[in-house]
This record gives C-alpha cells, structure tokens and sequence, in this order.
C-alpha cells in the first residue's frame, strides 16, 4: 500500500462504499434484490457510539424505494454478499432498521501509525484539492489607521484557512487589498492636512467626520519635522496630496510590520490605485455594460442588480465621471477570476459586509462568471476579556470560585482602542494565533487575555505545546535508558492493542480528513479542537500504557507510537505557525 499522503478516514470510507456497491450488484444479479428504479447515493459516517462499528452506511434505508423493499431485507442482502478481502474490514453488522456497521481490523491501526513514520512533517497532506488555484484576501485593514481586534481574528483565521487548503491540496495565494483609492483616502488627506494646519494655528477647523485618531497627528507632526512650514501657503489639494504621499506608504509599511510579527506574510499586496489606473475598472464597468447589466439615469452610470432579483440597482459612476467602491470591488473579483485565472477567490470579511455578499455574488453572474466561484467567509465580533479585579489589584472571583471577567476596551499603555499592536504586545504570538481559532468564524469570540498569557494546561496552546514538548523530553529519557527510537518504524505495530492505544492511533488517523474539512468548511477552528482532542489522546495513553516495559518489542512499538503523535502534534502547529517547542 502507498503510504504517501495517506488519509486513512476516507480510504476507508471508500472502501466500504466500494463494498457495498459490489455487495448490491452481486445481491440483484442473484435475485436477492431487484432494482425498480435507479439508486440513491449514500452515505458513510462515524457513529457518535463507537462500540456499535467504527463506520455505519445508510446505504439500504435511503434506497428502500429503489428496490421496493425493507431496509432490513436490503442490508441483509447486502452482508451476505459483501467481500471484505484487501479491505481495513473484516465484519459487519445489521443494526436498527436498517444500518449496516462496519469494524475495523488492525490492519487499519497499523497502517495510520507506519503512514505517520513514513511522512513525518508530510502527514495530513493530501492531493483533495487537485491543484486547484484558490486567493484568499483577509485583513486588507483600510490603510488611514491602526489594525483592530477584527483584523487581529481575520488575520489568523485567513492565514490558517490558507494553510489548511495548501495542505489539502490547492495552489494557494494569500493576498491583501490596499484600499488606496477612493472616499477613505481622500478622508486620511483632510484629516492630516487639518492636523498639519492646527501645528500653525490651533483654530484651524477640524470636521468631526475626519479621522480623530492620535496616529493622525503623529503622521501630520513628523511631516511637519521634515518640512516645516513649506507646506502653509500651498494650496489645500496641493497640501493634502503631499500628506497622503508621506503618510500612506507609512502606514502600509507599519501594516506589514505588524503582520509579519503576527507571522503572516502575503503573496500579493494588491492596490486598488494600480488597478484604476491601469483602466480595470472601466474593462470590468464595459463587460457589464456589454452583457446588458447597465444603464444611465440622472448623469450617472448605473449597475441593473434588479434584473438578477437584487432588491435596488446601484451606481457604478457618479454624474461626476468618478466610479464607486462597488464598481472597484467588482474590477477587483473581475480580476482575480478572470486576468489572474484563480479557480475560487475566498474573502475573509467582517460580519457588517453581510449585505455585500449577495451583490458581490450576484455581480459575478452579471461579468458572466460562475457566482459560485467567489466565497465570502463572514467573521463575528472579538470582545477581549480579563479578568476582574479590586481597586488593590487583587483578583475578584465569582460563585463557583473562579476568576470574574469583565469586557477590556482600552489598552493600558495608550488608553486607546485596542490595536493588534497592543495585544501582541501583551499576548504571545503564538497564543493569539491560536486563541482567535478557538471559534467558528460565525460565531461570537470572547479572547481572555488572561488565560492566553498563562503557562499552564488551562492554556490550551500551552497545553498542546506541551504535549510536544513532553514527547520529546520522553524521547531523551529512553535513549538514555537505552531504548532508542532510531529505527521504530520497523517495530511490530500489532502489538498496540490497548484502548488507549487505538483510541490514540484512531485520532492520528483523523487529521487529514480533518484538514480537508477545515478548508472545505472555511473553519480553521477544526484544526484547533483537533490539537487539543491529540494532545488529551496523548495523555491519556502514556498514563495508561508504560512505554519501557519489560516486553521490549511492545516497549519498541509504543515508542513508535510516541514518535508518530510527535510528528501529528507539530505538523498541527506547522499548519497554524504556532512554536513546537521540545522543552517546556
């Protein structure tokens, strides 16, 4: 058997869906069963109560009408004519009315085990994805300010997801849009350009509308220390331009800083300027126009989003010739799936985009594009907790004896909102990433900055760490007692037959089905929950079962045990770029 990229979970799931295929086949041109109408597909899952099978198929009760009898007659049917030969199987059972369960033999448990020691770092990588091209755009934080919470949980979780969908098999490109162009920037330029007047005459008018940040000020404040007053008398567009020209690389430079502490690197740094100026939004703006999906009214340039059941059309150039932040963000998917031929683009959004998404998707129909081609991963809100504490500094606890928490707004340091700065100035990286993961991206997050800075098994980054390191503190300790693990990928696995040596080895044999769902189901999350049920199988089976015992071919194949977990548990890491520590 080819143990490269091996994914036990759906071989075997295959597999029983090719034995019941043949089973049925075999059980019609017998006689015991006649076909009436065409079958219906199937499915093969893992019951929630393994002592009942370790897979069961709905296979009879799903096609009762098809062969125009009892499931039960069908299953039946099926178990005397199924052939488990070169199968991870080797009995099956009727259940309730109708459900075929399925068990493994241990060839299965063996063959995860040798499949984890053969591809080391590799393991969990599959071919699922076929090479496809996915983008995924995340953060693409507006470029005027500092990067908040969102963009700190839509950083990670787009990084994970991209990573997750690399290792399932898909040519990724994890990009960020530079929101360079349009009402935000012109924005950011009123706003320095008031800041840089006020250094010269405090009275000069600031709108309430403009960015009140203090990075404003710091910005106008260091154009000011290079030069001077060169700027006053100039005229305001003039004056303004010059502002956004220093402060704007600035800070799409500071964002790159940050992110890369963050650990996340992109492929591509997109600007929606560049694209303007090289006339993509007009080409996007004409293939609409062309496919009958615009019209003008009133001076203006309008999208026909009611033609394809949207509820209202909407602008695409004003009556002033400028086009709007609609027609770009189309040119800019226009260009992702058209000029750049990615297969899916993914676009990890804030959940206030909610109703972007069906105009986005329904604009893709309207270039003539599958709409299905884009994906919009909506994530909730972040509310960082602490916990609570007395005017003496002391740690308040509720009823059940536990700290109390309550909701943290402002940073200590600066007294401002929270940014990603701020946090990964008081949380490791490492605990960020994985904190923000903790939660489906739909789903409300509580971020408690207490708990993530903690070194103890409460952490359950720490915790899955130390599983990892503890491997390879108990690594050291044998081979000091001189039982190596050189050369445990020859040890006799049929000996690991305890229950929590299977249990393990049957977690193990979940991660690459698991990746493969991460990336389908855009919930990088998976992976998270995953580490930490590995990190608890883990436990549990050094507790139960001594790895040095006096039978030395047993004590050989736990160690290959040890070594495999090893491996499982860090590639997790790998995938979410967390540290693997091997001492704690």
């Amino acid at each position: 058997m080819n143990l490269e990229k091996f994914d036990g979970m759906n071989l075997a799931k295959s597999q029983i869906a090719e034995m019941v295929g043949k089973a049925i086949e075999k059980a019609v041109s017998g006689g015991a069963l006649e076909e009436k109408s065409p079958m219906k597909e199937f499915t093969v899952e893992i019951p929630r109560d393994l002592k009942y099978g370790d897979f069961s198929t709905n296979a009879a009760m799903v096609n009762a009408r098809s062969f125009g009898t009892n499931p039960r007659v069908i299953a039946t049917a099926i178990l005397e004519n199924i052939d488990f030969s070169g199968s991870f199987f080797d009995r099956a059972e009727l259940a309730g009315p109708g459900f075929i369960n399925f068990f493994l033999n241990h060839s299965y448990f063996e063959s995860v085990v040798k499949a984890v020691l053969e591809n080391k770092e590799n393991y969990g990588r599959t071919d699922f994805g076929a090479g496809k091209k996915y983008n995924v755009e995340f953060v693409s934080a507006n470029p005027t300010g500092p990067m908040h919470l969102g963009n700190a949980r839509g950083g990670a979780l787009g990084d994970i997801l991209a990573e997750c969908l690399a290792w399932s098999g898909h040519e990724v490109t994890r990009e960020f849009l530079i929101n360079d162009a349009g009402n935000q920037i012109e924005k950011f330029g009123l706003s320095l350009e008031a800041r840089y007047m006020q250094i010269f005459d405090e009275s000069y008018p600031f709108d309430e509308k403009f960015y009140q940040g203090a990075d404003i000020t710091a910005r106008a404040r260091e154009f000011y220390d290079i030069h001077g007053d060169e700027y006053v008398n100039k005229p305001l567009e003039e004056r303004k331009q010059a502002l956004i020209d220093y402060a704007l690389p600035r800070n799409i430079a500071d964002m790159k800083k940050h992110l890369e502490k963050y650990r996340i690197s992109y492929d591509v740094w997109f600007s929606e300027q560049a694209m303007r100026d090289r006339g993509d939004v007009d080409k996007a703006i004409k293939t609409l126009t062309d496919n009958g999906y615009t019209y003008e009214k009133d001076g203006a340039l309008w999208y026909k989003g009611t033609a394809l059941g949207e509820e209202k059309d909407e602008v695409l150039v004003r009556a002033n010739g400028i086009s709007t932040y609609f027609a770009a963000d189309i040119a800019y998917h226009y260009d992702k799936l058209v000029t750049r031929g990615f297969d899916k683009a993914i676009d990890v959004w804030g959940a206030d985009h909610h109703g972007h998404v069906a105009r986005m998707k329904t604009a893709m129909k309207a270039l003539g594009l599958d709409e299905n081609r884009l994906d919009v991963v909506l994530m909730q809100l972040v509310k960082l907790m602490g916990d609570a504490r007395d005017e003496n500094g002391n740690v308040i606890l509720d009823e059940s004896g536990k700290p109390k928490k309550v909701e943290i707004k402002m940073s200590k340091r600066t007294g401002k909102a929270i940014t990603l700065v701020d946090l990964l100035d008081e949380v490791p990286t490492d605990a960020a990433r994985f904190f923000f993961n903790t939660r489906e991206p739909n789903t409300h997050l509580l971020f408690d900055l207490d708990l993530a800075i903690q070194e103890n098994s409460e952490n359950p980054v720490y915790y899955v760490q130390y599983a990892h390191a503890r491997i390879c503190s108990i690594l050291r300790r044998l081979e000091r007692e001189s039982l190596s693990a050189e050369g445990v990928e020859k040890a006799d696995l049929s000996l690991l037959k305890e229950k929590e040596e299977i249990e393990l080895i049957r977690t193990l044999s979940y991660m690459p089905g698991e990746i493969i769902s991460a990336g389908k189901a855009y919930d990088p999350s998976k992976i998270t929950k995953y580490s930490i049920t590995l990190a608890t199988r883990f436990h549990r089976f050094y507790t139960a079962c001594r790895v040095k015992c006096d039978d030395e071919n047993l004590s050989k194949a736990r160690l290959a045990l040890c070594v495999a977990t090893k491996y499982a548990i860090a590639n997790c890491l790998r995938i979410m770029n967390i540290t693997i520590p091997e001492q704690m």
